[in-house]
């Protein structure tokens, strides 16, 4: 059977792609292959950053599998469970929430290099990246759910408003629409598009951030995303913390620093 999602680590960067033709659909035969190789560069001390893309041609992920969705719905309907059951299994998260929030966790830079069309569910795994790279061309990105009846349900309809706030979201998510690359980069959908392969791209953001002390990295993004729902008062002082176990006890950046200064104090010199 072939693989759904390949794994190739090079140096200290894993690139991992994903590979479901012709359409290049997200479902969970591919999700379970991705939930293995997301523990696999996480307990692997020698990735420091991780990529994710496309392999189909002209797709990132184009959308996770409606097929699949009417499954899942002719297994809730078949079950009659009531809503406050359903709610409760909600909270408790599913294998798509599972792997998502793993990403989002996860303590090592990632990057979402989108080659393609990123709509839906793909999207949504691209939001769960800490930075978004497109490539230029002629596709979409988005959340275009509500045209068939549905909505973001893999945590569009909260990502996407914490990134480009409440108002554009909505826009967006309630009209259905999607947009080109040049267009994202515009409403703050992405960081960056290059015209030339995105994976160039990607892989020297990702070289410079391998560069960098890994607990640094972790920590800090441990804490943009984890005190957002704090006090300021309350997330300055997790970060205050923070900040002085890291001093106690990574040598690396007690390193880092030295060399900040007997290079004669330029820190974009590395």
């Amino acid at each position: 059977m072939s693989k759904l999602v390949h794994l190739e680590i090079e140096e200290s960067i894993a690139v991992v792609t994903f590979d479901n033709p012709p359409r290049g659909y997200m479902n969970a035969a591919q999700l379970a292959e991705l939930d293995v190789i997301v523990d696999q560069v996480a307990d692997d001390d020698a990735v420091r950053v991780v990529i994710f893309t496309g392999g189909v041609t002209g797709v990132f992920v184009r959308h996770y599998d409606v097929r699949e969705i009417m499954s899942v719905a002719e297994t809730i309907r078949s079950r009659s469970m009531s809503e406050s059951d359903l709610m409760g299994s909600g909270k408790r998260g599913n294998a798509i929430s599972a792997v998502f929030d793993k990403v989002d966790r996860l303590p090592k830079p990632t990057i979402a290099a989108i080659n393609g069309f990123a709509q839906g569910g793909g999207f949504e795994f691209a939001l769960c990246c800490d930075i978004r790279v497109a490539e230029s061309g002629h596709y979409q990105i988005g959340l275009p759910e509500t045209n068939i009846g549905i909505f973001p349900g893999a945590g569009g309809t909260e990502r996407l408003p914490r990134l480009i706030g409440e108002a554009k979201a909505l826009e967006l998510i309630l009209r259905g629409r999607t947009v080109g690359p040049e267009a994202a980069l515009q409403l703050g959908m992405v960081h960056d598009v290059t015209t030339s392969d995105v994976m160039i791209r990607a892989k020297a953001i990702a070289r410079e951030m391998a560069a960098m002390p890994a607990r640094g990295i972790a920590e800090a993004k441990a804490l943009v995303k984890g005190t957002a729902e704090l006090s300021l008062d309350e997330a300055c002082g997790v970060a205050r913390g923070r900040f002085s176990v890291l001093l106690a006890q990574d040598d690396s950046a007690i390193v880092a620093m030295q060399r900040f200064l007997d290079d004669g104090e330029d820190i974009n010199k590395r």
